[in-house]
C-alpha cells in the first residue's frame, strides 16, 4: 500500500465555467427586474467590469480615466436601464456630463448588493476564454485586481467608481 495521491481527473464537463456562466445569469435576472419594476427597497448595485473586455461601450474619456477597471453604483440616479441576454446598457452622470455605458456580462468580475450583503465574484474572463486549452494560466483574483485599480471616486450628478477593496472584511 502506498501513500501516492491519486492524479486529479480532467474535468471535460468544465463545471467552472457552467458555474461562472450560472451565475452571471443571477446578474442578468436581477438587472431585467430592476429594468422592469424599479429596485426593491433598499437594494443597490455595484458592478465591476473590466473595461477594456470586448464590446465594452465607454466613452474615450471614462475609459483613459479607468484603463482597467470600473466599478459603478446603480441606486438612485440612472436611467434606460436595458438588459439584454448578453448584457446590460445603462445610463448614468459622470462629473455632471451624462454617459450610457455598456457591459457585457462577460466582463463582469464582481456584483455587490450592500443592502442584504450578497455578493459575487467571477474569474478572470481571459482565463475562462482560453480554458480550454491545457496552457491556460490560472484565473487574477478580481478582488486583487480592483484594489489595484483607481482610488474611489465620486462624479457629480450620482454615479459613484470604488474599489471593492472597500467591502473586504479586515
Amino acid at each position: 500500500m502506498t501513500n501516492e495521491t491519486p492524479p486529479i481527473a480532467q474535468d471535460f464537463i468544465r463545471y467552472d465555467l457552467l458555474t461562472q456562466r450560472a451565475l452571471r445569469g443571477v446578474v442578468r435576472e436581477v438587472l431585467a427586474n430592476v429594468a422592469r419594476d424599479g429596485a426593491p427597497g433598499d437594494h443597490h448595485f455595484y458592478i465591476s467590469f473590466r473595461t477594456q473586455a470586448p464590446d465594452v461601450k465607454l466613452s474615450a474619456r471614462l475609459r483613459e480615466r479607468y484603463p482597467a477597471e470600473m466599478t459603478v453604483i446603480l441606486q438612485h440616479q440612472f436611467w434606460d436601464l436595458i438588459v439584454t441576454d448578453q448584457g446590460f446598457e445603462v445610463g448614468l452622470s459622470f462629473g455632471g456630463v451624462p454617459e450610457k455605458l455598456g457591459v457585457p456580462f462577460d466582463s463582469i468580475v464582481g456584483f455587490y448588493d450592500p443592502s442584504v450583503q450578497f455578493g459575487l465574484k467571477f474569474d478572470n474572463p481571459d482565463a475562462v476564454e482560453n480554458a480550454g486549452s491545457d496552457e491556460a494560466e490560472p484565473a487574477a483574483d478580481p478582488a486583487q485586481s480592483a484594489e489595484e485599480s483607481q482610488p474611489a471616486a465620486t462624479p457629480e450628478g450620482g454615479a459613484q467608481v470604488v474599489s471593492l477593496d472597500k467591502f473586504r472584511k479586515k
